[in-house]
């Protein structure tokens, strides 16, 4: 079984490998019983790799270009576990295990190839194995706009770009390559971000002159700045894993950059969790070249463009509230196409093969000039 194509967790073989600890108090004892069940969940992973290797082989006899990686029966799946979790690992930790098995097997079926928004040290590429789990063929593109057409052009079957920030807002290069692209949206992470100041080995605490990180990174970290490195300079670049680079080799510099960016490029520690916000957090889409069907727990993402006329956004989410669509964000963005005309990005609850959500979507592109889905798609479970 898959990723994608399996029972979840069975509760009579959990009980089973827990029976008898409570009984144990020799340290011995309990060491013997912990190898016994390695041994047993080792024997299970590996039924489960045989069963992934078995769906691989029913899906290709079935269609040669079929699909193996199906984001909402993982969603579900992943929901299940989290249901299911009997402690004492709290829920997001146990589905964090189950997510990298699902990898594991997945890849066994068929590597799923990743495009993110790179260099490699990014939070993109965080948020793509968070996702993806760690088997994924990850690869990173310099730019978002590489990223989209890596999926367009079909080299890669996933791309992962930051779409919105808690403390900056949203990104939107990110919004502007969706008016022109038919990629949909499957998928979505919501990461906490949580930057660090870093140095090589050039370069002590109190000398530093000089401090690299995106331009979102500097923001965020403005106040902590400010009090304790006023007189340093601070140069945007244009990732913090490209900051992190830069400094490897430098005297008198520093970059703000996250935990993965400081184990790639062997940098120094020397301050942690510097963002203004502890509540600091982005979101990141999965982007592909197909619809999701419906997980039980979805979202859908739209651009609607206007015409500009008194009431318009009042017509375009009046359809919302007579189907009882609730709308969980929105935001606007001025139209490349006339002076003082607005494209809206809009986030409702539920999928589009939802009646009310569809009829309201119907109603909405009656009164819009052009009314565009994103993509339906699970609900972020990690």
């Amino acid at each position: 079984m898959s990723g994608s194509d399996n029972n979840g967790a069975d509760q009579g073989a959990s009980s089973s490998l827990a029976q008898g600890i409570e009984q144990l108090t020799n340290l011995d004892d309990l060491r013997q019983r912990i190898d016994a069940i390695d041994g047993q969940l080792l024997s299970l992973i590996s039924a489960r790799a045989r069963c992934a290797q078995q769906v691989a082989a029913v899906k290709l006899s079935e269609d040669p270009n079929a699909v193996f990686y199906r984001p909402e029966r993982e969603a579900q799946v992943l929901r299940r576990i989290m249901e299911l979790n009997p402690g004492p690992l709290p829920d997001e930790q146990m589905a964090h295990l189950f997510r990298e098995f699902m990898s594991a097997c997945l890849a066994l079926e068929r590597p799923i190839k990743v495009a993110y928004l790179g260099p490699e040290g990014t939070f993109t590429q965080q948020a793509a194995l968070k996702h993806f789990g760690n088997f994924a063929d990850a690869q990173p593109l310099p730019s978002i706009d590489d990223v989209f057409r890596e999926v367009e052009a079909g080299a890669a079957s996933y791309g992962v770009v930051p779409v919105e920030n808690s403390t900056e807002g949203v990104v939107n290069h990110t919004l502007d390559s969706f008016i022109n692209s038919n990629i949909k949206i499957c998928g979505e992470v919501v990461l906490r971000i949580h930057h660090n100041l870093m140095v090589g080995e050039n370069t002590r605490r109190d000398k530093i002159s000089r401090i690299y990180s995106h331009p979102q990174s500097l923001a965020q970290c403005r106040q902590w700045l400010d009090a304790r490195y006023p007189h340093a300079e601070r140069v945007a670049v244009s990732s913090n894993a490209e900051a992190a680079r830069m400094v490897k080799g430098e005297w008198h510099s520093a970059a703000i950059a996250g935990d993965m960016a400081a184990l790639h490029y062997g940098l120094t520690i020397i301050d942690e969790k510097i963002e203004d916000r502890p509540d600091n957090s982005t979101r990141f889409l999965m982007i592909a070249s197909s619809d999701v069907p419906p997980s039980g727990n979805d979202k859908t993402s739209l651009v609607v463009s206007m015409r500009n006329q008194p009431g318009a956004l009042h017509d375009l989410v009046r359809p919302l509230h007579e189907h009882s669509v609730d709308m969980t964000r929105v935001e606007t963005r001025p139209s490349r196409s006339g002076i003082w005309n607005y494209v809206f990005f809009i986030d409702i609850k539920g999928h589009r093969a939802e009646p009310n959500i569809a009829a309201a979507l119907k109603e909405m592109a009656e009164c819009a000039a052009e009314l565009k889905v994103l993509g339906s798609y699970p609900v972020g479970v990690l």
